[in-house]
């Protein structure tokens, strides 16, 4: 198994301003498709952001003259017909998450109307059934493979059974540990560092600047917690040298961890400014601390990342200052990677899907479009 460092995220995009600058993401990412994003970052923001919400406009951008991409020659395969094809879908983790809801929701829907087979397995938020799980779709017929891997190692099992009849796979939401366009085709994602700076800019935003602030970091053995927690911490460093960050724990992006190591923390921190969950469920279980020992809306400043209803609705009841979105919604994205990539085009390697924000200026007027 080759080193990662051949396919680590291409830069994070830089602050956009407008439609075009976005396109312009989409073009260096390779492949990009926007479901019902807003125009710009800016605008995501801001009062007047309309935020991310189903899988309505479609925008495919082909891939740029200096991104990597991917073909079915070059991977090895053969061409097939999608609409003839059976995909198989490894979900990683329990649904109680409202993120892994709507990611499968939104795989299972694309599926039925473009008329693909689909197979789908749940691993529970256990490792060891996920890679059983992959194995037993490949067992089952499956031609194509999208995966939402739980960790980011442990795969060779898997990637040898597939590569022995080449299947291509396309990940989405975390990366795998292995090497684009020959044991995989695509990673679909977002742009996790981005997402911490916006957080970040949330944050200064919320405390002026300057304080004490603690991280809720995410599962450990994945790059969304690692480029979150990077983005995070390096657009502090560069803004606001005053928000300095004096605790960090992880939370498994589960409300009850959330809650317990909130709990900690106001016990040893009980000065703290503000918290960044590296995901809602751990924002809201800050919040479900917060509650029980007696503080008020606005005491300590909350930042999340998701897109959640639940969080959303914290913005709107005054306990969350801050939501930044990272869509789940793959579906539209995954099967047209691969349509393209099964009729012989060149598909991105990384191929970014685009987030909005969910701020006190929208909460209100856009929480129906929460997930």
């Amino acid at each position: 198994m080759k080193s990662n460092s051949a396919f680590r995220r291409m830069p994070a995009m830089s602050r956009r301003t407008s439609a075009t600058s976005l396109l312009a993401a989409g073009l260096v990412a390779g492949l990009a498709l926007c479901t019902g994003c807003t125009k710009s970052e800016s605008d995501a923001s801001g009062s007047n952001s309309s935020a991310a919400g189903g899988d309505s406009s479609q925008v495919v951008a082909t891939p740029g003259a200096d991104s990597k991409t991917c073909d079915i020659a070059t991977f090895g395969g053969k061409k097939l017909d999608l609409k003839t094809a059976t995909v198989g879908f490894s979900q990683s983790e329990k649904e109680a998450n409202p993120f892994r809801i709507a990611e499968t929701a939104s795989l299972k829907a694309e599926a039925g109307k473009r008329g693909v087979k689909l197979l789908t397995a749940n691993a529970q938020s256990q490792f060891s059934k996920q890679i059983s799980d992959v194995q037993d779709l490949i067992a089952k017929g499956a031609d194509l493979l999208v995966i939402a891997p739980l960790n980011s190692d442990g795969w060779e099992p898997v990637l040898r059974q597939a590569a022995a009849k080449k299947i291509p796979i396309v990940t989405v939401d975390r990366k795998i540990n292995a090497t684009p366009c020959t044991d995989y085709v695509s990673f679909i994602g977002s742009d996790f560092t981005e997402q911490g700076k916006r957080a970040a800019d949330e944050m200064i935003k919320a405390t002026g600047g300057k304080g004490e602030v603690a991280i809720l970091l995410g599962a450990a053995g994945n790059n969304v917690t690692t480029e979150r927690t990077k983005g995070f911490e390096d657009r502090l460093q560069e803004k606001a040298p005053g928000l300095k960050i004096v605790f960090r724990q992880t939370g498994e992006f589960a409300r009850e961890k959330g809650q317990s190591v909130t709990e900690n923390l106001i016990q040893s921190k009980p000065g703290i400014t503000g918290v960044y969950a590296e995901n809602d469920e751990m924002g809201l279980g800050a919040v479900n601390a917060l509650k029980s020992a007696g503080k008020k809306p606005g005491d300590v400043k909350i930042v999340t990342v998701d897109g959640t209803r639940n969080a959303v609705q914290g913005i709107v009841d005054g306990w969350i200052d801050g939501v930044i979105e990272s869509n789940p919604r793959f579906g539209p994205l995954a099967f047209q990677t691969l349509d393209s990539f099964t009729k012989g085009a060149k598909v991105g390697q990384d191929i970014v899907i685009q987030d909005s924000a969910y701020t006190k200026g929208n909460a209100t007027s856009d929480i129906g479009k929460a997930y």
